[in-house]
């Protein structure tokens, strides 16, 4: 394999898989990788563990802001609205927004979820029954879109359209996810009017003991956040929340069905599901990357940046870093230390890091608790995408005890 042969953009480089093969000789040949794009300009693929941790410790230098958090230029009206998502903030307003937020996300706070996302796995699992299913929406997407649901406060009536706007979202490159019912939509334009009509309306209601009302009653630099400010949070908040941990649970098991000397580990002793989760992190990693916009000339891994250049943040190749996990192409449940970017490191460490390791561990306890037996019936399918690492299909036969 020579450079010439790879391409990191192209969506469907991804349908069979991450192209771990090519990451692998770029880490050893040109760590710091320029790929075109086409008919605009390309971008910098930073694939090592230690420049990876650097481009997110200098917010900066390498700005979300200035041209968002995806490989595409986007639209000036979509820019915008982006810039009003935690995720594309840079300092000091990335912080004047985090800060309020933080103390709801803390361990001991989201500790105290355990016992109803439990509920909602058994409630999952009661309703799935036995036999075939489509694992991927008829399992793991309940359980993030009710959390989510109920944290913010969006009525139950409203989970499916938003989870379904959510996934239309990360994946776009994906003709399957092109369409909402038929109609051709821009799914983070919908969900932004959404929320600010929601907003409009919780606004004339008493506050309530949810994020929403959290978020719609603090003052961020000294003064309330705007409905159409609100409708872009609301974006991230939600999205993050839904499609992401739905990744996890549906790859994580299709990872365990692979190696089934792990998955009778944890049968057998539950207490590894929690490193279990962080290796399913390290191995399939939910987005591939994050875009970053230097902001002036600088240097990474002796590679020349110039000021306006794009830069991605390459997590797929980060987690497998040679110089960072022992064996890394091997899948180890009892891998420690597990040093994994998945969450992302410095001034955008992911918010939700205790709420999707709790969901995480606790699906995995549920769902090897209920099931006995379970068997992959089918080929998965991946999503069409180099920005969600994700199946779109996953066909498994769920068997409880007799």
């Amino acid at each position: 394999m020579t450079t010439a042969d790879i391409d990191l953009y192209s969506p469907a480089a991804y349908v069979d898989g991450p192209p771990h093969a090519a990451l692998e000789e770029l880490r050893r040949t040109s760590p710091v990788y320029w790929q075109d794009i086409p008919d605009q300009p390309g971008y910098w693929a930073v694939l090592k563990h230690a420049d990876v941790v650097h481009v997110s410790r200098e917010p900066l230098l390498f700005s979300a802001s200035e041209g968002g958090i995806v490989l595409e230029d986007s639209h000036p009206a979509q820019l915008e609205r982006t810039r009003n998502m935690l995720l594309a903030m840079d300092p000091p307003r990335h912080g004047v927004y985090r800060r309020p937020l933080a103390p709801s996300f803390k361990a001991r706070i989201i500790a105290e979820l355990e016992g109803r996302v439990r509920d909602i796995c058994r409630s999952i699992f009661e309703r799935v029954g036995d036999g075939e299913v489509e694992f991927v929406h008829d399992v793991t997407s309940g359980l993030p879109s009710q959390v989510v649901g109920e944290l913010v406060g969006i009525p139950e009536e409203d989970w499916p359209k938003i989870h379904r706007w959510s996934e239309m979202s990360t994946s776009s490159q994906d003709p399957d996810f092109q369409h909402d019912g038929g109609e051709v939509v821009d799914p983070g334009l919908a969900m932004a009017t959404y929320a600010i009509e929601f907003a409009g309306r919780r606004r004339q209601e008493e506050p309530r003991a949810d994020l929403a009302s959290l978020i719609l009653d603090t003052e961020f630099d000294g003064s309330l956040m705007t409905d159409v400010e609100f409708g872009s949070f609301f974006v991230q908040l939600v999205t993050a929340g839904n499609d992401t941990t739905k990744t996890m649970l549906s790859s994580g098991l299709h990872a365990l069905l692979r190696h089934p000397q792990q998955l009778a580990e944890l049968r057998a002793d539950p207490s590894l599901i929690a490193g279990a989760v962080e290796e399913i992190l390290r191995w399939e990693n939910p987005l591939h990357y994050f875009r970053r916009t230097a902001t002036a000339d600088t240097e990474l891994s002796g590679v020349e940046i110039a000021a306006g250049d794009k830069v991605a943040m390459f997590y797929t190749s980060a987690n497998r870093d040679e110089d960072v996990f022992e064996d890394p192409q091997r899948f180890d449940i009892h891998r420690n230390p597990n040093p994994h970017l998945s969450f992302g490191i410095g001034e955008h460490f992911c918010l939700g890091v205790h709420l999707a390791r709790l969901e995480g561990r606790v699906f995995f306890e549920e769902l090897l608790a209920t099931y006995p037996s379970i068997e992959l019936v089918g080929d998965p399918v991946r999503t069409r995408s180099n920005l969600n690492n994700a199946l779109k299909h996953l066909p498994i036969r769920l068997g409880r005890a007799i």
